[in-house]
């Protein structure tokens, strides 16, 4: 049982480094910011990314997306207000090029004027600040998109 445990977590293990390395070996490599509250918005982001992927997996090449929310446009990844939840679940399944960011220092924030945590989306990583994060992209050759 316990070389089953074990078994697991070093497969677990291998599929988030193969997620990082695919990631960091992508040809091309866009950071998608989302910064308003507007659903129009997201889901014109939510486009871009899309068309980005068709794109270049038409080529046969790949590209790494990143989706940057912060402020107001955290909402896009909040479980209890996102008007576009479902599609980012649906293309979280069928893209793991795509990948949604969620700023912390907006959820505090936020937690702070509401009086209440939230929840974020599973298919959400959470990054101390959304700003910083796409400023480090930047520096790391990310292509940069404002919808």
């Amino acid at each position: 049982m316990n070389f089953i445990v074990k078994s697991m977590v070093a497969l677990l293990a291998l599929a988030g480094a193969s997620t990082i390395t695919a990631a960091q070996d992508a040809k091309h490599k866009v950071a998608i910011q989302v910064s308003m509250n507007d659903p129009a918005g997201m889901n014109l982001a939510l486009n871009n990314a899309q068309n980005i992927i068709n794109f270049y997996k038409a080529k046969k090449e790949t590209v790494d997306v990143q989706i940057i929310t912060y402020g107001p446009g955290l909402h896009m990844l909040r479980s209890d207000t996102s008007p576009v939840k479902t599609r980012v679940a649906t293309m979280s399944l069928e893209n793991p090029n795509i990948h949604f960011v969620a700023c912390q220092n907006t959820r505090d924030n936020m937690t702070k004027a509401e009086g209440k945590d939230f929840p974020i989306v599973s298919e959400a990583k959470v990054v101390p600040s959304g700003v910083i994060t796409l400023m480090e992209l930047q520096a790391k050759g990310y292509s940069y998109i404002r919808p």
